[in-house]
């Protein structure tokens, strides 16, 4: 895939090297001091932290560091973030990493302007923050698709909740594959299935019949199982990490989800048990969702042979699931929560079914009771 700059609205710079060719022109629309956020210390081992010090510094920037964001960021390390953004008056929230700074900083970015706490606001007075910190992204780990829009998952740890924040939206987006390449394989294939897993959620919600965003929906899904392939058999391929970069922006950039009421029903039930568990978002996602589809898959029977016969080349739907269970294994991730060492009991199950948000694009309304059975079938 070649380089190209895209804008809607974000302004998107896409392709290998655009780091360095990008960044320092992006930080010249800001004010002199930078929160650079990150996660762990990968940033640091890899060099990149490094790489984009000198890059702040040679633009005059004053920069803050704000590091520690984990795999699944609490709502008690945004509201850090916003106090220390306060504090020393930020002007650019640049988050270097996956969906989880991404989702952190666009918190951190809204809260920091609000002097109401996020949470009570969205959820108990339904309002919707309107001032911002701006925010740019340089993604390290694709799969998310986050930096693409302003939903942000995060866990109220207190509320024993892993619930979406609409925060701010990223003004700049770096999309530089050889970035990718400062992460474990094993976090690639992950977040390569969760692109995989937005593309089937979005295709599966409302309406049923054929359109042009589930169309190209088909071709992308074509595409990223294509590309896990391809990189599961070499790493060093360039053109499949490009190309995967790239579908997990597509899978969230909203074009496939023009006129679309989506699934997502998955990622709830998901959202749920990561916040009892604490457990790897795609390797979760990868272990429930062929259990969820065999429970859901007679209510939208008509789409999900379509599925089956224009990605996976099958015929019936029942085929369809089967092959995607095949595929989950063939790429090395797990199919069972005993494989990711998680065992629940029954009071956690039930805790996890009874605070799993029912979505509206679901192909069949779940009872809790039903959620409950996909977690003992997963088992």
């Amino acid at each position: 895939m070649e380089k190209f700059d895209y804008q809607l609205p974000i302004r998107i710079h896409f392709g290998q090297g655009r780091m360095e060719e990008t960044l320092k022109t992006e930080l010249d629309r800001y004010g002199k001091t930078v929160m650079l956020a990150f996660g762990g210390h990968a940033l640091k081992a890899t060099g990149l932290y490094d790489r984009l010090i000198k890059i702040l510094k040679d633009a005059g920037k004053n920069v803050i560091d704000f590091e520690g964001i984990m795999p699944n960021p609490t709502y008690a390390k945004a509201q850090e973030g916003a106090r220390i953004a306060r504090e020393n008056h930020v002007d650019l929230i640049l988050a270097a990493g996956g969906g989880s700074v991404a989702d952190c900083c666009k918190v951190i970015s809204a809260q920091a302007c609000l002097d109401k706490d996020i949470w009570d606001y969205e959820y108990e007075e339904h309002q919707l923050p309107q001032k911002f910190i701006p925010y740019g992204a340089i993604v390290t780990a694709s799969g998310t698709g986050a930096e693409e829009n302003n939903g942000a998952v995060i866990t109220n740890e207190e509320k024993h909740l892993k619930s979406p924040l609409l925060g701010a939206l990223a003004e700049f987006v770096i999309l530089d594959p050889d970035l990718t390449k400062t992460v474990p394989q094993k976090q690639v294939i992950s977040g390569a299935f969760d692109t995989l897993s937005h593309a089937m959620e979005t295709y599966f919600g409302k309406p049923d019949e054929l359109n042009v965003s589930d169309d190209i929906n088909e071709a992308i899904q074509r595409n990223i199982i294509r590309n896990i392939r391809l990189i599961v058999a070499d790493p060093n391929n360039d053109t499949a990490r490009s190309e995967l970069m790239w579908d997990s922006a597509m899978a969230e950039n909203g074009i496939l989800k023009t006129g679309k009421i989506t699934d997502f029903q998955c990622h709830m039930i998901e959202h749920q048990l990561g916040a009892y568990t604490n457990c790897n978002h795609g390797q979760g996602l990868a272990v429930l969702h062929t259990t969820y589809y065999k429970h859901v898959y007679k209510s939208a029977l008509e789409k999900f042979t379509r599925w089956t016969r224009n990605v996976w080349q099958e015929n019936t739907a029942e085929e369809g699931i089967e092959a995607l269970h095949s595929f989950i294994k063939e790429i090395g991730m797990p199919t069972s929560l005993h494989e990711m060492g998680i065992t629940l009991d029954a009071e956690t199950r039930k805790a996890i079914a009874e605070t799993t948000i029912i979505t509206a694009g679901c192909p069949k309304k779940l009872r809790p009771t039903e959620i409950e059975q996909i977690l003992v079938e997963a088992e």
